[in-house]
């Protein structure tokens, strides 16, 4: 299983909101070209990271987007989640309406339950907090800064 685009480049987004929104509102333009994705699959992204309320918009012309919750409240896996849907490393796991046939004898069905769940706590323990904090780290030691 791999995380698809929306995860990543909404997870890049958010996180560039909250290095670059310092003095407000942060537009899409400017994102798109610091993190080299189109304008039009980022608006599409953050309209539904707005739906789930992590980011707010202002019009005109200091218009953009920021976020709308502070950093340390998000969680990697709560992008993810919001942009991918409850993720999982198996059908079995993930559509319980569509029962496997080996169910009742799957040696296996278990590990892949647990690595799903380890998963999902490893990106649930990251916050957009830890992010910034890591990323002023990266700059402070001679690498790329904020992009």
């Amino acid at each position: 299983m791999k995380l698809t685009t929306r995860s990543r480049y909404g997870t890049r987004m958010i996180l560039d909101m909250a290095l670059h929104g310092g003095d407000g509102p942060v537009r899409i333009k400017d994102i798109a070209e610091r993190q080299g994705v189109s304008v039009k699959y980022l608006e599409k992204l953050v309209r539904e990271l707005k739906q789930a309320g992590f980011v707010r918009s202002r019009r005109g012309p200091r218009g953009g987007h920021e976020l709308a919750m502070p950093l340390e409240t998000i969680s990697v896996g709560d992008i993810v989640r919001t942009l991918e849907g409850e993720l999982s490393l198996v059908e079995c796991e993930s559509d319980p309406g569509r029962p496997c046939p080996r169910l009742a004898d799957c040696l296996t069905r278990e590990v892949w339950v647990e690595a799903s769940k380890a998963m999902h706590q490893a990106l649930d323990a990251i916050t957009l907090a830890d992010l910034v904090a890591r990323a002023g780290q990266s700059a402070g030691k001679g690498g790329r800064k904020h992009s």
